[in-house]
């Protein structure tokens, strides 16, 4: 098929989105597909730009900076990427775009309004799961457990004092729509508070504060309608952060994760709930804190899930005996054979 990818764009991710686009574009090649990718802040690649960055190392141990990010945004061409042939003449569009425009809704608009077919969730599923508030109040109406949390944002009156009676301490501060952990602190004193929201409203006007879960980390990826073996992440740092994610020997993955039958069974039944509550398609990753009594805690959903060499979604096809060259086949078909193309579901 004639194949577009779609990677790189302007978010702090970008980095991790250039990773996962060029392996993406170099598995799908392997397999006989024709594939051009484009960067929506750049245009599309030669295979020479696309060699030059494999060769330089795109993910580094800190996301890029905010200056660089806004210089790349000024001459972004996502508003008239429908047009560009390389994307309207596509069969089938990967989005391996995460975070920001590439994941909140904003860059599917576009290909639904260009009568594109593309990978992953519709608009209106990408936004509401880039949302963390918004996606947390769905997964408790759909019974999906997730931790308390409290919204504030620039300017918003949110003492300690309040967060110590809701929640209590530590907590977990974070923008309320950005990936990769980018923003994120976790507060154990109230005197670290003040810092740790400021922080987080450098990427997003709306900072959440969430209670912290102490206890397992665990993945669940889901494709169409099916559980993928549950993973569990154990990171050097006490949290699954930017560098650890990132960074060969940062972070050690099990597939499958040393989990009973039953809560294997119990994580797999809430990923798939979370992911019908937000009408996702495609594949997405779902993420869940366990705590020692074995209680599952929903953390969100990443639409966009990070396909580089050390991310989790590819272990886990890896766990049910597939390589990465037929999981991205997979998705294709999955978008060519599901989708409805120009509007998006």
């Amino acid at each position: 098929m004639n194949l577009t990818v779609l990677l790189g764009g302007t978010s702090s991710e970008r980095d991790v989105s250039l990773a996962s686009g060029l392996r993406i574009a170099h598995a799908l090649r392997e397999i006989g597909h024709r594939v051009t990718c484009v960067d929506p802040a750049h245009g599309e690649l030669t295979r020479a730009d696309e060699d030059a960055m494999r060769a330089a190392g795109v993910v580094k141990t800190a996301p890029p900076t905010r200056e660089s990010l806004q210089m790349m945004t000024e001459s972004s061409r996502l508003a008239t990427i429908g047009a560009m042939p390389a994307v309207r003449d596509a069969e089938v569009v990967f989005i391996a775009l995460h975070g920001g425009e590439g994941e909140d809704g904003t860059v599917q608009a576009i290909l639904d309004l260009f009568h594109v077919t593309y990978t992953g969730s519709g608009h209106l599923a990408s936004a509401l799961a880039m949302d963390k508030d918004l996606s947390k109040r769905l997964f408790r109406a759909a019974g999906v457990p997730t931790a308390d949390w409290l919204m504030t944002g620039p300017g918003a009156e949110l003492g300690a004092s309040a967060v110590e009676r809701a929640l209590g301490f530590p907590v977990v501060v974070k923008p309320s729509k950005e990936g990769s952990t980018v923003g994120l602190t976790v507060v154990k004193e109230a005197t670290e508070l003040t810092a740790a929201i400021a922080e987080a409203a450098l990427y997003d006007d709306e900072v959440m504060v969430e209670r912290f879960v102490a206890g397992r980390e665990l993945t669940v990826g889901v494709v169409g309608d099916h559980a993928m073996p549950v993973g569990e992440i154990i990171p050097k740092h006490e949290i699954y952060d930017y560098e650890c994610k990132y960074t060969p020997g940062m972070a050690v993955e099990e597939f499958p994760a040393k989990l009973t039958p039953e809560l294997t069974a119990e994580a797999q039944r809430l990923a798939i709930l979370a992911f019908r509550s937000l009408k996702l398609d495609g594949c997405a990753r779902i993420d869940f804190r366990m705590t020692s009594e074995g209680e599952l805690f929903c953390l969100e959903a990443n639409t966009s899930p990070g396909m580089t060499g050390t991310s989790l979604i590819p272990q886990a096809a890896a766990a049910e005996g597939m390589d990465f060259s037929s999981f991205c086949d997979r998705i294709v078909a999955l978008a060519k054979s599901t989708r409805r193309v120009g509007g998006g579901q």
